[in-house]
């Protein structure tokens, strides 16, 4: 069994000016995984905000719908050339997570179960700008692509929006995760090609 699944050696598919440089856009959603996929039920599902001087703030999927789930319209973009645009999500803001977490850190670490790790700055996932995602394309988040939650962070490549989602680290200094630690850009900006260092 592959390491890496088929799906990293890219696909062929329409061009479309609404693109980032260097995509192609594609109908289907391609599944792209660096190791087994977990099985993680809801009723096991906890999310964890941990800051920099060690306080934890936890939520159970109950808590987590009942801070408010919405809909999300928005293109995705993986680093390994695919997009797809327009595409419906469902998920919690993370601003929703945040609004008791006091911290001065910049940047998070997003852990998952499977032992992913990404790093994201603070100012790319709040403000609107980033969810934990329960549902894509009017169906639940199947376990190989991420569910029952994962991160959605679409104005970044896609191997940011962190799939497995269990929770995040606020940090003071932008330590590389996974793929950043194999080459992969800190930040990830598909309209600057930001793909790798």
């Amino acid at each position: 069994m592959s390491f890496i699944n088929s799906g990293f050696t890219g696909r062929r598919g329409r061009r479309d000016e609404r693109l980032p440089p260097g995509q192609t856009l594609v109908e289907d959603w391609p599944v792209l995984s660096a190791g087994p996929t977990p099985q993680v039920s809801t009723a096991d599902w906890t999310f964890t905000i941990t800051t920099e001087d060690g306080a934890e703030h936890r939520w159970t999927w109950d808590d987590l719908t009942a801070l408010g789930i919405e809909d999300v319209t928005t293109d995705i973009h993986c680093v390994t050339h695919w997009s797809k645009l327009a595409m419906p999500w469902r998920g919690v803001p993370l601003d929703a997570f945040f609004a008791d977490v006091d911290t001065s850190a910049d940047y998070a670490m997003a852990h998952c179960h499977g032992g992913y790790t990404t790093n994201v700055p603070l100012e790319d996932l709040l403000d609107g700008k980033a969810w934990v995602a329960v549902e894509a394309e009017g169906e639940p988040l199947t376990p190989e692509h991420g569910g029952p939650a994962r991160l959605l962070v679409p104005h970044l490549y896609f191997w940011k929006s962190a799939k497995w989602l269990r929770g995040l680290q606020l940090m003071p200094d932008n330590d590389p995760g996974f793929w950043e630690q194999h080459g992969y850009h800190l930040r990830g900006d598909p309209w600057q090609e930001e793909r790798y260092w």
